[in-house]
């Protein structure tokens, strides 16, 4: 007696891309990660960024870019075709580089041209933004090109 015909390959789960699910990942893997650091590290202005714009950027960006990559679930050819790697890092340096300029908004602008004091977490979002972003943008960028992969082979 024989074994019917295995169709799907050993080890590998074929899942599908559900944005809800990478942007909780996306909010919750970083703030509660720099949340922590920062509680164990004595630094309460971190903790407090952890839940505020380390999360909320990520996930923002994880919603946008996630969004954007799905698309009515028909990926763009060019982003289907394009080298995981490239397509990764190409996403993860525009979502930085906008965030960056939100950032240096945020520390710069807000406090000459509004009401809102010139605050020590001002300063941290010239970090915190583009690195989060660029975070968000690679790993949802990555696990998106995942599920592509798979469903096209």
């Amino acid at each position: 007696m024989s074994s019917p015909p295995r169709t799907a390959q050993r080890g590998i789960a074929t899942r599908a891309f559900t944005l809800w699910k990478e942007v909780a990942t996306a909010y919750l893997a970083p703030a509660l990660t720099a949340g922590l650091g920062g509680f164990l590290s004595g630094q309460p202005e971190l903790t407090r960024a952890a839940f505020t714009s380390i999360g909320a950027t990520s996930a923002v960006v994880a919603c946008t870019v996630g969004a954007w990559l799905h698309r009515r679930g028909r990926p763009r050819r060019w982003t289907a075709s394009a080298a995981r790697p490239v397509l990764a890092l190409g996403l993860a340096i525009a979502a930085a580089g906008i965030a960056g300029l939100a950032g240096w908004f945020g520390s710069d602008w807000l406090p000459s041209h509004t009401p809102v004091p010139d605050a020590g977490w001002l300063d941290r979002l010239r970090i915190d933004l583009p690195l989060s972003a660029g975070l968000a943008a690679a790993i949802v960028t990555w696990r998106w090109r995942g599920t592509t992969s798979r469903q096209q082979a």
